[in-house]
């Protein structure tokens, strides 16, 4: 078993998730079956694609000045 990272943001009424580690993207209804989903998409890519070693991804915000409008 290996420990992986998901994102997961709302885009257009669905949740995407994505594995920092490996780039899967999946997505669901609610965050518990994007998460799910992106489990099962990962482990079938992962069959095919072993990673032969990873590291655990930092996360972290930074500010630009304000060129995005807030959702």
């Amino acid at each position: 078993m290996v420990s992986l990272s998901a994102v997961i943001w709302k885009e257009d009424g669905v949740f995407i998730a994505k594995c920092t580690e490996v780039g899967t993207i999946s997505q669901g209804k609610t965050m518990d079956e994007a998460l799910e989903n992106l489990r099962e998409a990962t482990g079938l890519y992962l069959e095919e694609c072993p990673m032969k070693e990873h590291s655990r991804p930092v996360l972290t915000t930074f500010e630009v000045p304000g060129y995005a409008n807030p959702a």
